[in-house]
């Protein structure tokens, strides 16, 4: 009996899914300015939450306090300036960017 089976391995057709979360080096980005900032004594611990629209990294000055900032990256923003967000607490948008780098780059945390 002979068998119809194909093993396929990297089928460059095959179509991948959305990435729903921080890239490897966006990730290494904002973990080095959070190093930088926990060792000024700014923030102190931070959080992630995902959705199916945007993944937060949110900043706290304490554990049991709200988020002072987020930093945002949405899947399918509708101008390319939203790809990268930073909000306050409440969810306004205080600097955007299709740049994280440059976003990050660019921000006076401490007059933010």
């Amino acid at each position: 009996m002979r068998s119809n089976l194909k093993l396929v391995i990297n089928n460059p057709n095959k179509k991948t899914e959305d990435k729903h979360f921080f890239e490897k080096d966006e990730l290494k980005i904002i973990l080095d300015l959070y190093a930088k900032m926990v060792s000024e004594g700014s923030w102190k611990d931070y959080g992630l939450s995902i959705s199916s629209k945007q993944v937060d990294f949110s900043v706290f000055r304490n554990s049991t306090e709200n988020a002072l900032y987020k930093i945002c990256k949405n899947f399918k923003p509708k101008n390319k300036n939203l790809k990268y967000l930073i909000t306050d607490t409440n969810g306004k948008i205080l600097k955007n960017s299709y740049d994280l780098r440059i976003l990050l780059k660019n921000t006076n945390w401490k007059k933010l």
